[in-house]
């Protein structure tokens, strides 16, 4: 398939799948004449992608992550320092979300109060 294809069929923007070709997310076949040619392996990578980064993942870390999935399903062979980044990317979304029932829990302090 073609690059409109994938794009249509993951949703997302063509501009978005030659950003991550250009990050060495994805590497599409070629024809002779240079364009690019994508199977449904494609499509699954770029659905991986989307749900990782959506997950709080950067392409970087995405990236290092993709040699170690298994085909098929968003689940990973053990990668020790990929663990880590995993991890550490855990505790900083925690952090946020604790920031942000904090900012919450005084938002709603305000519109529950009576003058």
């Amino acid at each position: 398939m073609q690059i409109g294809e994938i794009s249509r069929r993951c949703r997302v923007s063509i501009r978005m799948l030659r950003y991550y070709e250009s990050r060495g997310l994805l590497r599409p076949a070629r024809k002779a004449s240079g364009y690019r040619v994508y199977d449904d392996a494609d499509v699954e990578l770029v659905e991986r992608i989307i749900a990782l980064n959506a997950a709080g993942l950067t392409l970087k870390t995405i990236r290092g992550l993709l040699p170690c999935a298994h085909p098929g399903t968003l689940t990973f062979r053990p990668c020790a320092e990929l663990q880590n980044q995993v991890r550490r990317t855990l505790t900083e979304i925690d952090a946020r979300i604790a920031t942000l029932a904090a900012n919450r829990q005084l938002l709603a302090g305000y519109v529950t109060r009576s003058d």
